[in-house]
């Protein structure tokens, strides 16, 4: 992935309102890749009985790191948006604990750009959620 393609998706990802207040940050993106962190905040929590984080802001994290695992991959422009999204939550994540996201661009067809995803927090072998998803494709002239 040319450094170009690197820039301008975290550019694009820290221009974005939303990933601003959840205080999302890449920390790994290139070649159909990204990684996305999600510190515990907690105007976050969904359950103020239990602190554990609105399932909102996971599927925030989950789609702009998907959007961001396209926007890197080599055969992607550099813009997208997503088409539809299927998240499947597993557990609720570990109150406190920063929530990471990876997503993989797994193939490119013409319009569209397929995706999968996981969420996680410490516990790397017990997900917050999986996803998949479908991102537009411009092709540019």
């Amino acid at each position: 992935m040319t450094a170009d393609k690197a820039r301008i998706a975290r550019q694009f990802i820290d221009a974005i309102p939303h990933a601003r207040a959840l205080d999302m940050k890449i920390t790994e993106i290139g070649d159909g890749f990204a990684r996305i962190e999600m510190p515990y905040a907690p105007h976050l929590v969904g359950d103020p009985q239990t602190g554990v984080i609105h399932g909102g802001a996971v599927s925030a994290l989950m789609d702009t790191c998907g959007g961001a695992a396209v926007m890197s991959h080599p055969a992607s422009p550099a813009a997208t948006a997503t088409i539809d999204l299927r998240i499947e939550y597993m557990r609720g994540a570990t109150p406190g604990q920063t929530i990471v996201a990876e997503a993989t661009c797994h193939h490119i067809t013409r319009a569209v750009a397929f995706v999968r995803a996981v969420a996680m927090d410490d516990d790397r072998d017990r997900p917050v959620a999986t996803a998949t998803g479908a991102f537009t494709v411009e092709q540019t002239s």
